[in-house]
């Protein structure tokens, strides 16, 4: 009680002293108000519940807004409707975020909000909690536990990105390995422990995977229908009750230290840091996945075919990964930004999961038999066993290149995989464009996407990249984040 009237007190007083800046004589009043609006500059919106200022709670809202246009994939249809081309406007993501050292020991996160809100989205959509996070400090900075819905853990660094900081338009969602498989979008319920020793950064998770029966309906599908429980010999996620997943996440600072207090990654700095990590992690589940060990799959396999050829295998996945992130002229303010990361996935037997964020369109026709039935849009394959690469980087020039307008950071980047289900064909997506830095992580990003079309031979059932079909999306991002 004693720290809600003291929240209440501090939030009359600031409000106090904004109304009473409008009584003051010209000579003192701009004083005053310039004193509260460098605080909120500099502090976001943040009230302090200790006098020492050691305990405190702070919010914060990152905002982004789309508008696109999509060389849709081949057989691309919205509800029957055949679809070459679609432009569309949306919400990626709204997040309100709560969090604050509310005791000298406990730390308190919370998020909320909502993800690719579309035309095709449920209408009136209901927003959720992404993390709700409670943390004791054991050992000051060292050694911390944590409990709750959360994405600490691992394997690579934009496992849990900082989507208000990223460098690209968006941020390499194959690192986000089971997202809405067997998680919420990234997160679990369970525990995890994190600190920093020196220069040394990790965190280590324990969650209860989400089971698949709870997935919400894909777009286009009802709840029924939206879970796969078909039995096929590429592996796919078990409908089986979860076995607990173990996940881990390491880096060394070489230079500056990056702050650990939140699960999320930052993207850039923007040249108010001189950043070199390594970093390496990992992430496992038992019988998390499952396949069909056949040549071929009965129409309707009978109790003992189930039980000689189902199997159950293991979710592996290991990363490593760099960041690179520093000032070229600290007066001046222009500042490079650099990440590459390497990752082995094994998700079971050929696995392959093609993945179009916030997709334009609903389906593929069924008469176009030669590709996979969940490669419309934009979509495509994003995730599966094998090992993929990811490289990017961006340059961001002088302050105040544009005046009062702020500045500009060109980037582009690749992911690079080779999916064991695509045979020898090297998947390779691009991202190429410019950020216009209005102020801080305030921006509008446009954005080009490159990405490969496959088609699947009749007779051998080997996987083609068909590269005078590959497929682009353009898009204009608006960002508010403070």
């Amino acid at each position: 009680m004693k720290k809600i009237k003291t929240l209440a007190l501090a939030i009359i007083l600031s409000t106090t002293a904004f109304s009473q800046t409008q009584e003051l004589p010209t000579s003192v009043a701009p004083t005053v108000a310039d004193k509260i609006q460098e605080r909120l500059k500099k502090e976001g919106l943040k009230v302090y519940l200790s006098n020492d200022s050691s305990q405190w709670l702070k919010a914060t809202v990152v905002m982004q807004a789309q508008a696109r246009y999509d060389w849709n994939n081949p057989g691309s249809n919205v509800f029957g409707y055949a679809q070459n081309k679609t432009t569309d406007a949306g919400l990626r993501r709204l997040r309100l975020q709560l969090f604050g050292q509310v005791t000298k020991r406990v730390f308190v996160y919370t998020q909320f909000g909502l993800n690719n809100f579309n035309y095709l989205a449920p209408r009136k959509q209901d927003a959720f909690f992404h993390d709700v996070v409670a943390e004791y400090s054991i050992w000051k900075k060292h050694l911390t536990f944590g409990t709750g819905l959360t994405s600490f853990g691992g394997p690579l660094r934009y496992s849990a990105p900082a989507v208000g900081s990223i460098l690209m338009a968006d941020a390499p969602i194959y690192q986000q390995t089971t997202s809405d498989q067997n998680d919420q979008f990234g997160r679990k319920l369970g525990i995890y422990f994190k600190g920093q020793l020196g220069k040394f950064d990790y965190r280590i998770a324990v969650g209860k995977p989400f089971s698949m029966q709870t997935q919400v309906p894909t777009i286009g599908s009802t709840a029924a229908t939206s879970i796969d429980t078909s039995y096929s010999s590429n592996a796919k996620f078990s409908p089986a009750p979860p076995d607990l997943q173990y996940q881990g996440y390491f880096k060394y600072h070489f230079f500056d230290k990056e702050s650990n207090d939140l699960p999320y990654n930052t993207g850039t700095y923007l040249g108010k840091k001189h950043m070199l990590t390594l970093g390496a992690g990992i992430q496992y589940q038992q019988n998390a996945m499952r396949y069909w060990n056949g040549s071929s799959v009965p129409v309707s396999p009978t109790a003992t075919e189930i039980a000689s050829n189902l199997k159950s295998s293991n979710l592996l996945i290991i990363g490593l990964d760099l960041f690179y992130d520093s000032f070229l002229n600290k007066e001046k303010g222009n500042a490079i930004s650099v990440y590459a990361a390497y990752s082995y996935a094994d998700y079971g037997q050929n696995y392959l999961r093609y993945n179009g964020v916030m997709n334009m369109t609903t389906a593929m026709n069924t008469s176009v038999a030669n590709l996979n039935a969940k490669a419309f849009g934009n979509a495509f394959p994003m995730m599966g066993t094998g090992s993929s690469e990811f490289a990017q980087i961006g340059y961001k020039f002088k302050n105040n290149l544009l005046g009062e307008r702020g500045t500009l950071q060109p980037y582009i980047g690749t992911q690079i995989s080779q999916y064991k289900a695509l045979q020898s064909n090297n998947m390779v997506m691009c991202d190429v464009g410019v950020n216009w830095l209005i102020s801080g992580y305030n921006k509008i990003s446009l954005n080009y996407q490159n990405r490969p079309v496959y088609e699947q031979d009749a007779v051998t059932k080997n996987y083609v990249d068909v590269e005078s079909a590959r497929r682009g999306m353009l898009y204009l991002q608006y960002q508010i984040a403070f």
